[in-house]
């Protein structure tokens, strides 16, 4: 099978874990990907996990299906020349090589007070807001020690790398880990700025629902999370609680997150009853949020993982190890199964003596494939954004589909949101009382504002015959639909895409269902919370005694909208070619798995796990979360060689060896308790160590650096007036992507895309308004239940 980036040579420069995952996702898809590494070798082939002492699990994960050569061994300029794609983390300048797609990788950007920055993963996720709202509400906040901030990183190259090559046209992108971290942030930092910061709760509690955390049952870990008053009452019943269900007081999350001890000592001890499997069976049938918490080792050996491919063989020397592969799941053009790690410089020999790796590319007089020149889009110029030209029906709702096609906008796509006035994008609110419609709340709901700007949203009743035809009419002439239902729900409507690709035969669909659109576990309902939880990563984060602690409030959802947008350009890229359209089965579950990806391999090959150690890091010493001047103050501080110990010794004043990781702890907190975390980060950075400050979600929005770049966006809406949007974490020429249309009100563009695209009459648009299948209004609660009994 030919795979659909196989006409691709992509060279990897520098050692940025970010940059390596960006490049394995075009080797995933067939890309030749040239990985140029330091005569002594990348240093994350000595990164831990360690398989047989001598090898890196993490390198081997990371850079599996590549070829590796060393920077003394090759022409580079000479093998640019002959590449269609860069990914450099080394911060070099490219530009005598104007054909290459180029992305310029870093952890913090090229400008900003942070740009020249120690960082590690970990400290990244710290001043990105990601870690001070997780673990004991005491303190100190918890973090994973690693492997996190890469595959954000990773995804927010891969992105706009893969937009330009299906925009055609050598473009250069300049990518901040920092900023993709944010993806994970923003929600919350916006909710901050609009009602007031959130407080860390504890362990698996988080604002702004209740109950949502991991709990033990009679065997293994439940994940549980309750949004709706719906669910909540569901909820209480299956647990043999049905007053508490019913009472006032507990209506909403916020109001159960207040009363969260008291309801905790009711339904923790109902949990021992049963399995973790019989609750998990249980809530399917409720159809409520629930998920199995697996270890590694049931994460390697879970059906609902290996059925789809989920697992990997990866070839190391003279073993092979299992770990996660790609999340992409295209039915049409799969991802490569596995591969095998590169030895160092084991391809010298195939390029040093010419560039094309030993062998003329197929066809290109440059040496570089035809199927490398991309058919431009309709009105494609170099100094329009790459999209342009591509249209996309967007039937998501909530975070992680909108995230999707938010990047999508940003890069130029014309997005049509279809959402129904009797069931609006959830985002906008889902509390139905009356008072949410006669006072308009849900078009004030910041968070939605921040994932659907750039859209043209229209309402459509899909549960009229009318309604149906015109979603129809629209994806007959568009290039890609996205969705998020539950798996009934649009072939209900005949929405579906065995339906869909009868109207538009080259058509692309991604469908987004928690553990994907076939198995045994298709109609899991799922939350962002719900895919961590599902994924296992709570069970390698916390302390040696704590119960798996989820990472996030909803770590799964901006993951599972980067990876839907991220496999969209693929198969868009692959229609543009072909036109061959295709569906996407991801499992946003899936997508979770290349987080757990550095256990995952440790446990293929040792049977075991690191034991879990809070914030200390299995190689570096010390690396943790340190108080800091002021109540809940923390910052972050790592050594992550001699040098760096040396230069952190000196600050603090710590005189003779080593000494004990307790012993460098407390002196190391006694010296960051008498700073506030912003000297703290500021001298110890002076010095060439790693620290950050925690920052809580809220401080993002007048962070010193991202104020400098340019990062927060304010722009005006009606409803809520001039607010900030976060900007994507690619831009050119060192300015942010532009933000210039806010999300749309319900209904705001009926008339621009119905008539304007549809080609409806007035008059026809009039009769669609008269006959609610079109509006501009949410329904109240009465209307909208009378409405779904007849649909």
């Amino acid at each position: 099978m030919t795979r659909p980036l196989s006409a691709y040579r992509v060279v990897e420069l520098g050692t940025l874990p970010a940059a390596a995952y960006a490049a394995r996702l075009f080797a995933d898809f067939g890309a030749e990907v040239v990985k140029v590494e330091p005569p002594g070798g990348d240093p994350a082939r000595r990164f831990p996990p360690m398989i047989d002492g001598d090898t890196s699990g993490w390198f081997a994960w990371l850079n599996y299906g590549k070829k590796s050569v060393t920077a003394d061994a090759v022409d580079l300029a000479a093998l640019l020349e002959s590449a269609d794609l860069l990914i450099d983390s080394t911060g070099a300048d490219h530009s005598a090589h104007p054909h290459l797609v180029a992305i310029d990788l870093s952890w913090f950007g090229k400008s900003g007070p942070y740009r020249d920055f120690k960082a590690t993963d970990a400290m990244c996720r710290a001043l990105a807001g990601f870690v001070q709202l997780i673990g004991p509400a005491d303190g100190p906040p918890l973090t994973l020690p690693d492997y996190q901030s890469a595959i954000m990183g990773g995804l927010a190259a891969f992105i706009p790398a893969m937009a330009t090559l299906i925009g055609g046209g050598g473009r250069t992108w300049e990518v901040s880990v920092h900023e993709a971290t944010i993806a994970l942030a923003e929600y919350q930092a916006i909710e901050a700025w609009a009602t007031g910061p959130q407080k860390r709760w504890g362990f698996n509690r988080f604002t702004p629902t209740y109950p949502m955390g991991v709990y033990r049952c009679k065997q293994g870990w439940i994940g549980i999370t309750i949004v709706t008053p719906a669910q909540w009452k569901s909820f209480c019943d299956l647990m043999g609680m049905p007053e508490l269900g019913r009472d006032p007081h507990h209506v909403m999350g916020g109001e159960r997150l207040a009363r969260a001890d008291a309801l905790e000592a009711r339904f923790i001890p109902r949990f021992l009853d049963r399995t973790a499997e019989e609750w998990f069976a249980l809530a399917l049938e409720l159809r409520l949020p629930f998920a199995i918490v697996p270890d590694m080792k049931q994460v390697l050996s879970w059906p609902v993982f290996r059925d789809r491919n989920a697992v990997v063989p990866i070839e190391v020397g003279d073993r092979t190890v299992e770990a996660p592969g790609s999340p992409f799941h295209l039915t049409a053009t799969p991802p490569n199964f596995g591969g095998r790690v590169p030895a160092l410089g084991e391809h010298n020999p195939s390029y040093s003596s010419s560039p094309l790796g030993g062998e003329a590319r197929r066809g290109g007089s440059d040496g570089r494939s035809p199927l490398a020149q991309p058919l431009p889009l309709a009105g494609q110029r170099s100094n329009e954004k790459p999209l342009k030209g591509l249209r996309i029906v967007d039937l998501s709702m909530g975070w992680a589909g909108p995230v999707c096609t938010r990047n999508l906008a940003d890069l130029g796509a014309d997005v049509i949101k279809i959402e129904a006035c009797g069931y609006p994008d959830w985002w906008r609110g889902v509390d139905n009382r009356l008072e949410t419609v006669t006072q308009r709340l849900y078009e004030k709901s910041h968070r939605f504002n921040i994932m659907n700007r750039g859209k043209r949203a229209i309402t459509l009743d899909l549960t009229v015959p009318a309604g149906v035809a015109l979603a129809k009419a629209l994806v007959k002439g568009a290039d890609a639909v996205i969705e998020n239902y539950s798996a009934e729900v649009l072939r209900k409507f005949g929405l579906d895409y065995a339906e869909l690709v009868k109207v538009n035969p080259s058509l692309v669909m991604v469908s987004m269902a928690a553990f994907g659109s076939t198995g045994p576990w298709k109609d899991t309902r799922a939350y962002g919370s719900t895919l961590e939880q599902g994924s296992g990563l709570p069970s390698v984060a916390g302390r040696p005694d704590d119960p798996p602690m989820m990472n996030h409030l909803a770590f799964g959802d901006a993951v599972g909208g980067l990876n839907a947008c991220s496999a969209m350009l693929i198969a868009l890229l692959h229609r543009q070619r072909t036109r061959q359209g295709q569906f996407v089965d991801l499992s946003q579950v899936q997508c979770m798995l290349p987080f757990t990806a550095a256990w995952a391999i440790e446990q293929s090959a040792t049977g075991r796990v690191t034991p879990r150690a809070g914030n200390r890091h299995p190689l570096y010493r010390p690396h943790g979360v340190f108080p800091s001047a002021g109540t809940d103050r923390w910052v972050f501080v790592a050594a992550t060689d001699e040098t760096m110990w040396t230069a952190l010794a000196q600050v603090i004043g710590w005189t003779g060896p080593h000494g004990s990781e307790d012993e460098v702890e407390r002196a190391v907190a006694a010296w960051t308790r008498l700073r506030s975390a912003d000297e703290a980060m500021d001298l110890l950075q002076r010095a060439g160590v790693v620290a950050g400050a925690v920052r809580h979600p809220v401080e993002l929005i007048d962070d010193p650096h991202l104020g400098a770049r340019g990062f927060w966006q304010w722009i005006e809406r009606a409803h809520v007036g001039r607010h900030p949007q976060p900007s994507s974490p690619y831009r050119e020429s060192g300015k942010p992507v532009a933000v210039t249309t806010p999300a749309a009100t319900l209904g705001q563009y009926n008339e621009e895309v119905l008539g304007g695209v549809l080609g409806l009459s007035k008059d026809e648009i009039e009769r669609l308004a008269r006959d609610g299948v079109i509006g501009t209004e949410a329904l109240p609660p009465a209307q909208r239940k009378a409405r779904a009994m007849t649909g």
